[in-house]
């Protein structure tokens, strides 16, 4: 143990609670007298508590550390003048616990993914079960989504993260309250615990979406609400060819709307990916990219149609690419393919983004469910 007098203001270090006001509750009021350190974590070099002389009034230190130590603290450096210093270096700190969330919803009646004033988004209504489930207000969830899908877009594998100040010993009881706050069309499939660097959306290293087009003279009934009926008959060869002159880094200005862009103006995009799948009367379009400006799947499912339909020639991908101006691609197709066929299907992580914290919760899967249900090389 060490006192907090002797030691150099190189030394002195400030600790930020990640754990906020349970943990903060937890702590003693009397000033602190003396420093103790911690082993380390996958969130820290080394982690020092300040302890009272005094003894602890609601948890003794052995069931404070077994309890929030974990995955709680996260160190800041601060000058000698304290954080208002202003030669102070202060490191990126989370104040809260962190949780992954893994959600499917069918977006037909919702406006998309992003809280807007005017519900329902799938944000708002997630926000309300949280804010049910948890006691605590909107603001302090923090909900954050991978990918702010548009209206009436689906999504199998959106991935979200929330904090609270507390720790779950159980993430099971909130998941199952979550689901039964939630309507029918929205889904949670997974909760775990996050480390504090991973960001639902920053993180992310790459999405997979799937746009379904439905091929055939009458429509299927059952596939109205996630695929775009086309009549015209596809020549999916075609759009093969097309849809590899996509593969690659390219400058995807000529296939933004430039109203809006998602928050990433760097219009510089690479392509893993892009496959045209057969499945009987269905047409799958999968595309695997580093990431997606606005509506740019929908632009350039919408142009591989009327390749399909053998309007323009496949070659014309490149010509339009090159000339990184959204009205070049206007000549061809005038609008976006419609937003009820695409899907979110998967959203990338680097693993160490995806590592549970030091002794978090098991991560819950669902009732019944001993193996995540998503697929290792999606998720």
């Amino acid at each position: 143990m060490e006192n907090l007098n002797s030691l150099s203001p190189i030394q002195n270090k400030r600790m930020t609670c990640y754990g906020g006001v349970a943990a903060a509750a937890a702590l003693p009021s009397p000033p602190p007298t003396t420093l103790t350190t911690l082993p380390s974590s996958p969130c820290n070099t080394f982690v020092r508590v300040r302890v009272s002389s005094e003894p602890f009034s609601r948890f003794g230190l052995k069931e404070m550390m077994k309890c929030y130590i974990p995955f709680l603290f996260r160190e800041q450096e601060v000058g000698s003048g304290g954080a208002e210093d202003p030669n102070t270096v202060v490191k990126q700190s989370v104040d809260g616990f962190k949780w992954r969330l893994l959600v499917s919803y069918d977006g037909t009646r919702y406006k998309g993914w992003q809280f807007q004033q005017t519900p329902p988004t799938i944000q708002c209504i997630l926000e309300k079960a949280l804010t049910q489930a948890t006691k605590l207000e909107r603001k302090d969830l923090h909900l954050v989504g991978a990918s702010r899908t548009d209206g009436g877009v689906h999504a199998w594998g959106q991935v979200a993260h929330f904090i609270t100040p507390f720790n779950y010993d159980s993430l099971d009881s909130i998941h199952a309250a979550l689901n039964g706050l939630l309507p029918p069309d929205i889904r949670v499939r997974e909760i775990s615990a996050a480390v504090p660097e991973f960001h639902a959306r920053f993180s992310a290293k790459g999405k997979i979406y799937h746009y379904k087009i439905y091929n055939d003279a009458i429509m299927d009934p059952f596939q109205r609400l996630y695929a775009y009926h086309v009549t015209h008959k596809l020549n999916a060869a075609v759009m093969r060819e097309a849809a590899n002159h996509f593969i690659g880094t390219h400058d995807f200005s000529a296939f933004v709307n430039s109203s809006r862009n998602d928050g990433m103006p760097n219009p510089v995009k690479t392509i893993f990916r892009f496959d045209i799948v057969n499945m009987g009367a269905l047409l799958q379009l999968e595309v695997e990219g580093s990431g997606f400006m606005y509506r740019q799947v929908r632009n350039m499912a919408a142009l591989l149609l009327q390749i399909g339909k053998e309007a323009i020639p496949p070659d014309i991908v490149p010509k339009i690419l090159a000339t990184r101006d959204r009205k070049e691609l206007a000549k061809y197709t005038s609008a976006a393919a419609p937003p009820h066929g695409l899907c979110l299907v998967a959203v990338k992580y680097n693993a160490e983004h995806l590592q549970l914290p030091l002794g978090c919760p098991t991560t819950s899967l669902g009732r019944h469910h001993i193996v995540s249900k998503c697929k290792v090389p999606f998720y």
